[in-house]
């Protein structure tokens, strides 16, 4: 009888764990299978679209989005939000297109300058949220038109075009197929690595770990995903640049958020300030610096996004800030703070991007495109608040 009932306790530990391993899965599950079912769905209705070009272009196009959205979702887990965002990518954008265009800059100096601009108003807008303790949404409300207005102002309300060929290559220049190939096979070893790391830390702690065939599941199943994906942009160009960087600061924003103290605070902040507070955290300083990383990177999104199309706009950037913040959403970032990864945010952003670029191919009105897109922006956010009763109950 005793014999029974430590077999009966050790399957339901089993279950217990399979059940625990695949809850925490379900929000990615859920993702990934909606982003295939609308690539399905759009493979269907148009033969153009699962082209190895059209998806080389989906994943240039969604660039600036996921740059934005890398940002954005440190600003909404410490609880903040930035409206600014959109109109910033278009003025830095702009500043960068007069600077190479009128004043001849090279690329090198014009991108630093662009970058140190972003930097130095997401210092400045941090500072009246973080030390005057006014409201972000107010602060980057009133900042979106105070871009926008400047934006119109140093251009004179003109297209600002041609940029010089090396900048022009930031936005629109592919990886050499080889090239591709030797980043798919590096990719693949440091995934590898930082998996079975990642299990022997926990085993050597004490920590629970998923079964062995599991990490190998896992292991085989990015590998060919990362080798497939390379193997598909080979078919066209190679790999975007702009999307390399994407992926890039993709890895040095989750290790930020997840391996560094820095980032462990911006967690503990927006889920709970008042208990951040009396732990010892910095709260206005952590704020101000949150808004620097967004800022940044919202200038790196409008070098990218001038560079793409060559030419600097009066319109450039507009409605991207919501763009960004429907990604981070998606992603399953919550606009209550404290819950959010950089790549789900990533995936939201390429939802965002595959249902511009499908119902583009399908040339379907725009008023469509958006009541599509801010009809799913809202489902997003009730699956959060609805998820988060659920918890609590």
């Amino acid at each position: 009888m005793s014999l029974m009932s430590t077999k009966t306790e050790l399957n339901t530990t089993t279950n217990e764990r399979k059940l625990k391993w695949f809850k925490m899965d379900m929000r990615a599950y859920t993702m990934i299978g909606a982003l295939l079912t609308i690539w399905i769905l759009f493979s269907f209705l148009s033969d153009a679209f699962l082209t190895p070009r059209n998806l080389s272009n989906l994943f240039l196009q969604m660039s600036v989005t996921s740059i934005l959205a890398i940002g954005m979702v440190m600003v909404i887990v410490a609880g903040q939000i930035d409206l600014s965002v959109g109109s910033l990518v278009g003025l830095t954008g702009g500043v960068a297109a007069i600077l190479n265009v009128w004043l001849e800059w090279n690329t090198i100096p014009v991108i630093i300058a662009t970058v140190l601009l972003g930097a130095l108003i997401g210092l400045i807008q941090g500072w009246w949220v973080a030390y005057r303790a006014v409201p972000a949404f107010i602060v980057t409300l009133g900042s979106m038109l105070i871009f926008r207005g400047a934006l119109q102002g140093i251009t004179n309300s003109q297209t600002i075009a041609p940029l010089s060929p090396e900048l022009k290559s930031v936005g629109q220049a592919y990886v050499l197929p080889s090239i591709g190939i030797i980043l798919g096979i590096i990719a693949v070893v440091i995934m590898a690595f930082v998996l079975m790391r990642q299990r022997s830390s926990r085993v050597k702690y004490g920590f629970e770990v998923n079964p062995f065939p599991i990490t190998i599941a896992q292991m085989v199943a990015y590998a060919v995903l990362i080798l497939g994906f390379v193997f598909l942009m080979n078919q066209y160009r190679g790999i975007p640049v702009p999307f390399i960087l994407v992926i890039f600061l993709a890895i040095i924003f989750t290790f930020i958020s997840k391996n560094t103290v820095f980032g462990r605070q911006v967690y503990a902040i927006g889920g709970n300030p008042e208990a951040a507070s009396l732990s010892g955290i910095n709260i206005k300083r952590r704020i101000l610096l949150v808004f620097v990383l967004c800022n940044t990177l919202a200038a790196v999104a409008g070098l990218i996004l001038v560079a793409r199309v060559n030419a600097a706009t009066v319109q450039a950037g507009t409605m991207m800030e919501l763009d960004a913040i429907a990604a981070c959403v998606i992603g399953g970032t919550s606009l209550m703070g404290g819950v959010g990864t950089i790549a789900g945010a990533i995936i939201g952003a390429l939802v965002m991007a595959t249902l511009d670029n499908g119902m583009s191919i399908m040339n379907i009105d725009t008023f469509w495109q958006l009541i599509v897109k801010g009809s799913i922006l809202v489902l997003a956010v009730w699956i959060d608040i609805y998820s988060r009763q659920k918890k609590k109950a």
